[in-house]
This record gives structure tokens, sequence and C-alpha cells, in this order.
């Protein structure tokens, strides 16, 4: 692999997913290209449908593309063995799912949830770690409660914890404030910086306008492919944990669209509607170094 490669925590090139019933074919991922390198903080977002948790499911290890390749911290995910399957998803990622009950046991403490993974993959200094984790999410407190005494954000805040208890070089979330009060999401979110400020590499999808943005990649899935990015401006780059800014009024990003490795772009529906364009045509030309697209 090439130096640029080395340097990368995720490559994904031409990922095409394709789900089959007996009566039908639904195509979830059509051909996505998309880098992010380490130490990123990136944001996913995309209706419904669009594709963005099945490319997660991917790098996550649980679904297995149609075709295409996808290397995560220079390992091909597709030519593993299950058991090297089976150390990938122990040690080089995390997972926090949007329903938390996922990563975690009732009939456990909040200390022992912490401290399962680390059983599992045989870690050393076990109940040091989980402590550290525990007061890193700010509920040292609840160390030796059962999970039904927690409210739904410290649930997914334990879940936070769970997911980085083997220190995974990757960190994968699913719509992580999908199911909290916006002063638990900002909480969330200031992990994922304080995290990401210390060199963790972090992918969140989300829904949430105002957690996208505040990121400083934002990439954009519309129907199967990246159809955009948004970069936050330099003047908000340091200013992420202000309280004082509306991030929804703001505009803090700018916004690019991606060309695919065809050099072909998606044009948002919103400003097809807008030029008035109802068919499969449009007009292309150039004029003083700008592309213009209109109306035939």
């Amino acid at each position: 692999m090439s130096e640029k490669d080395r340097e990368l925590m995720v490559k994904a090139e031409g990922l095409v997913k394709i789900y089959k019933t007996k009566e039908t074919e639904v195509l979830a991922l059509q051909g996505l290209d998309m880098e992010v390198e380490k130490g990123e903080l990136t944001a996913l977002i995309g209706n419904s449908g669009s594709g963005k948790s099945t490319f997660l499911n991917m790098i996550g290890g649980i679904d297995r593309p149609s075709a295409g390749a996808l290397f995560v911290d220079g390992k091909n995910l597709f030519t593993m063995t299950e058991k090297e399957l089976v150390r990938y998803k122990r040690d080089t990622v995390g997972f926090v799912w949007q329903n938390n009950g996922r990563n975690m046991l009732p009939f456990l403490s909040v200390l022992e949830n912490i401290m399962m993974p680390m059983n599992i993959s045989g870690a050393k200094s076990k109940k040091q770690k989980a402590l550290e984790l525990l007061e890193m999410v700010g509920l040292s407190s609840k160390k030796n409660s059962k999970m039904n005494m927690l409210s739904g954000g410290e649930q997914q805040r334990i879940a936070i914890a769970i997911a980085l208890a083997n220190s995974p070089k990757l960190l994968l979330a699913d719509e992580p404030t999908g199911s909290v009060d916006t002063k638990t999401a900002n909480y969330i979110f200031d992990i994922f910086t304080e995290l990401n400020k210390n060199g963790q590499t972090i992918l969140i999808v989300t829904h949430d306008v105002q957690l996208s943005k505040k990121v400083k990649r934002v990439v954009a899935i519309r129907d199967g492919k990246i159809s955009s990015e948004r970069v936050l401006k330099e003047g908000y780059q340091d200013r992420v944990r202000e309280s004082g800014i509306d991030w929804m009024a703001e505009d803090s990003q700018d916004e690019f669209a991606v060309l695919d490795r065809a050099h072909r772009v998606q044009l948002p529906q919103e400003l097809l509607e807008e030029m008035g364009i109802s068919d499969n045509k449009v007009k292309i030309s150039s004029r003083n170094g700008e592309i213009i697209i209109s109306k035939p």
C-alpha cells in the first residue's frame, strides 16, 4: 500500500450491496468510495435507506458487500477468515449502537459491563481501566448500579465506555444522540470531541443536524453513493464546545459536491426543482473557470 494509504483508517472502493428477497432486490450501496484518515472525527448523514448504516455495518465487520473492497487500518475486511474477523471486531473497532441495550448485560453492574470486553480479550488491569472510563463519561458514582437504574442518556454514556474498553483504533457510533435530550447530546458530543483531541478516530452516523454542524467533516450519502461533503470553516474549528453559538442558525460549514471515480456528480433534488428541471437532461457549459449547469 502507498504512504498515503498507511495514513488512512478507512478506505472503501466501489462498495456495492444488494439485498435480495423472493420478490425484489434492493440496491443499498451503488459503488460507494470513501476515505477516513487516522485521527479524524467524521459524521455520515443521509435519509433513511440511503445506505449509511449498511456502510457502518460493513466497517464493523457485521455485513459484507456484493462487490468492492474495504480496508480498515490496513486490513482487508473481505479476505479475513472468521477467526481474524472475530479478532478484528474485538481489537480494532468499538461500536456504539443506536439501541444501547446491545452493548450491555442487564444483570451485571455498570462496572462489570465495562469490564466484560476486557475479560474476553484477556486485558490486564481491567478494573482500573473500567474506573478510568467511568470517570471519562462522568458516571463514577454509578459503578455499582444495574442498567435498569440508569436513564437513557446515562446508558448511552456507559455504552461509549464499553465500546472503548479494549482501546479500539476506530470508534463507530450509530445515532449516538438519537434518543437523548439536547443537554445529554451536547455532553456526548463533548466526550467524542475530547477523545478525538487525544487521537481517537471516530465515525458517527447521525440525523442530529446540530451535532453534524459542529463536526469538522460531514459526508452525505444519497442513493448508496457519496454525494457531498461539508467541512467546518476555519473560524469555527476551535469553538465547537462554546455554549453561546446557535449551531442551527450559523453557516458553519462549506459544502462541496463529490465526484466519483467516473467523474459523475449528484445534483440535489431541491436544486433541480428550483431550476424547473423535470427530466434527465441538463445543459453543461463552462465560463471563466466555472462549470455552468442549466435547464435545456
